[in-house]
């Protein structure tokens, strides 16, 4: 990557909390909206969801999913200008009383301390998405595949995103 890519890339994953998560519904794509974190050190993604949600339990049947970063519209930037990440990865779902839990916990309140309380509530799961493969486009005709160690040697660059 280049240091431009690099810079977009943590620009976009640390302004926006915001991703679409793609599961399989009865058969069918199914897109939804969850907020995410991002572990330190590493390129694995944290949400927490509630098992009422489609999409948890379409996690713990078929743990192969999406998510979908996106940079915010602009006037001045075209559509397909916008930078954004794709990770295709597996949803593990994070054990309760580990050190991965405390860990994945601990960024999610970082980025989400608003959503303490939620961890309160028994139907809420922290889900660790691991990439397979990631697909990120920094702008027009700006598309790369990167790797995991890619991806978290990017982040590591300067700190958090």
């Amino acid at each position: 990557m280049t240091p431009a890519h690099v810079q977009t890339l943590r620009g976009l994953l640390r302004t926006q909390q915001i991703a679409s998560l793609g599961t399989l519904h009865q058969g069918q794509p199914y897109v939804s909206m969850v907020p995410f974190a991002l572990l330190p050190g590493g390129a694995d993604f944290i949400i927490h969801v509630s098992q009422l949600a489609a999409h948890t339990r379409d996690m713990l049947a078929h743990p192969q999913v999406s998510l979908l970063v996106i940079a915010p519209p602009t006037p001045e930037v075209i559509a397909q200008e916008l930078a954004r990440i794709t990770i295709q990865g597996e949803a593990v779902q994070v054990t309760s009383g580990t050190p991965e839990r405390a860990a994945a916990r601990a960024a999610y309140l970082s980025r989400f301390p608003q959503s303490e309380l939620t961890f309160g509530f028994s139907d809420f799961s922290l889900f660790r998405i691991v990439p397979d493969s990631i697909r990120f486009v920094g702008g027009f005709a700006q598309a790369t595949t990167i790797s995991r160690e890619t991806l978290a040697e990017a982040l590591g660059q300067g700190g958090q995103p």
